[in-house]
């Protein structure tokens, strides 16, 4: 015979009772456990907002007087074969260095700088047609002049000895020593952009702070443009070296107060 149990009504609400009991508990006890942030908590764990800044570019430039040249020269020739013409160049150019060794310069002053031969063609408007004619072979060196006085000295014995076959192709006038040039032009552009920052800060209502940053840009000294043959006369090679200039740009980052 199947045997049923049963709960007295007063036992049931007894249990349901203590369960009601025990789920408040919990949930008090765990609020206690995470109590909300406070706002002063809050506030402590937020960031300080970042300082305003200044971003300035300031320019320098140093000038000095050069004490060094540097003379692109070379020989050209043309003739009706190949073997003749690196033959004539051959002759033009070791007439060229002779000249060269003779004025002073010594073995690394002097450097090659192109070799070519290459065919001369002649073109016929009317048939449209081209042929050679002959060959056109030359050479170029820089010569380093270390002694910058004697510049047009050098220039008037290489073309002397080379004859018709010299070509001057330029001269560059520079300074030996051109880290004291780029250091005069650094101190001049940081102190270009640190004045522009002061300005911007006085003109802001602030005070100039602590250096962020501060970059180099590209930089560089110009050279002197080529001279063409014309302006040399072989009577007495007349050169001016006027001055040498470097400038170096920066970008500097500066904090506001």
């Amino acid at each position: 015979m199947p045997v049923r149990t049963s709960t007295p009504l007063a036992a049931r609400s007894l249990a349901a009772a203590v369960l009601a009991g025990g789920l408040l508990a919990g949930a008090a006890t765990q609020a206690v456990a995470a109590p909300e942030a406070s706002p002063a908590a809050q506030a402590g764990t937020a960031q300080a907002p970042k300082p305003a800044t200044v971003t300035v570019t300031g320019e320098g430039r140093a000038t000095a007087m050069p004490d060094t040249a540097v003379v692109t020269v070379g020989v050209e020739v043309t003739k009706p074969t190949a073997q003749a013409a690196l033959k004539a160049q051959n002759a033009a150019a070791d007439a060229l260095l002779a000249a060269a060794k003779k004025e002073g310069l010594a073995e690394r002053d002097v450097r090659t700088e192109s070799l070519s031969l290459s065919a001369v063609n002649e073109h016929n408007p009317t048939t449209g047609t081209s042929k050679i004619t002959g060959y056109q072979a030359g050479q170029v060196f820089s010569l380093q002049v270390r002694d910058i006085k004697r510049t047009g000295a050098v220039i008037q014995a290489v073309m002397d000895a080379s004859g018709d076959a010299g070509r001057i192709h330029s001269v560059a006038f520079d300074v030996a020593d051109s880290s004291r040039l780029r250091s005069a032009a650094r101190r001049s552009a940081h102190l270009d952009a640190h004045e522009k920052a002061v300005q911007y800060a006085r003109l802001s209502g602030c005070k100039l702070g602590r250096l962020v940053s501060l970059n180099e840009g590209e930089s560089g000294r110009p050279r002197p443009l080529a001279m063409p043959a014309v302006a040399f006369d072989k009577e007495g090679v007349p050169v001016a070296p006027g001055e040498v200039e470097d400038q170096v740009t920066v970008t500097a980052v500066y904090e506001l107060c």
